[in-house]
């Protein structure tokens, strides 16, 4: 077992009120395993205690083994921080570029009614939103499409319903889309930039652990994104959540992951038509 001092961050040695062990790390390790499917190595240990301290801090516990033993007895309630706080939520709009390309493409060159998107890890709402004006340039604004937006992290959903970002978070958005998908903050929000209604009526959003016996939607979808998830979970993991994913999208329906990420030992569900970029085969 590694030694429990050098396991500890900085902050901690340096007088912190909570002390942090090894053991701690591995209940932590085994919660958010459990309950999210998320697996953490162990070079892990300061930012599972920067991140948790601050739970020990909101709730009034002393330590961390009181904190996880109160989650292990089942507080429902703060399991739900617990895999908030422990969540990574990296984003942009218009990340990985050439997924969307892919996708006006296929929206455009086959024109149905009713288009299903899912984004299955929503963070805080630039990659549902970049779905959407995609989805809007191939189909038109009036389109007849939804993009149904999930993730884990009730926190980070709420900030993706709202549809407010600072200016900065769409620098790199051309002049035109911000023209007409955004609406400029004026007075006391002025910086601030807000989806237009006429694009957000298109987007739906839904709490959901991929890794739940139960999902609260259902298929079939034409397109699927689970972008940056899937290197979060062990293999087997993986496999079951891919095979469900395959049952949820129609036949010739298109899945996107993130750019370190492939289907692996799913490869009969899906085959490659781009980079990081697969269809269901039959």
């Amino acid at each position: 077992m590694p030694d429990a001092m050098a396991q500890r961050p900085a902050a901690a040695r340096d007088g912190d009120v909570f002390a942090w062990t090894h053991d701690d790390f591995v209940m932590a390790q085994k919660l958010i395993h459990r309950h999210a499917g998320i697996r953490l190595h162990d070079g892990k240990h300061a930012m599972v205690y920067s991140r948790l301290s601050r739970r020990l801090r909101e709730t009034g516990h002393r330590s961390f083994r009181d904190y996880l033993r109160t989650l292990y007895d089942g507080d429902g309630g703060e399991l739900q921080e617990f895999i908030n706080a422990l969540t990574t939520n990296l984003t942009a709009f218009f990340r990985e570029v050439h997924h969307f390309d892919m996708l006006r493409a296929h929206l455009a060159q086959a024109p149905q009614h009713g288009w299903r998107i899912w984004c299955s890890a929503a963070s805080t709402g630039e990659e549902p939103y970049s779905i959407a004006i995609t989805a809007a340039e191939a189909l038109g604004l009036q389109g007849d499409f939804t993009v149904h937006c999930t993730d884990i992290d009730s926190r980070v959903l709420q900030q993706a319903r709202a549809g407010v970002y600072p200016a900065e978070k769409v620098r790199d958005v051309t002049p035109d889309r911000l023209r007409r998908y955004f609406e400029r903050g004026r007075g006391s929000n002025a910086g601030r930039v807000r989806i237009a209604p006429a694009l957000s009526r298109h987007v739906e959003f839904l709490q959901l652990n991929l890794i739940s016996p139960q999902w609260p939607l259902s298929g079939p979808f034409d397109v699927i994104f689970c972008r940056n998830v899937m290197i979060y979970f062990d293999a087997a993991t993986q496999h079951a959540v891919l095979q469900r994913m395959h049952s949820m999208l129609r036949p010739g329906g298109l899945l996107f992951l993130g750019h370190a990420e492939n289907i692996g030992e799913a490869r009969s569900l899906f085959r490659l038509r781009g980079k990081t970029a697969y269809e269901r085969c039959a």
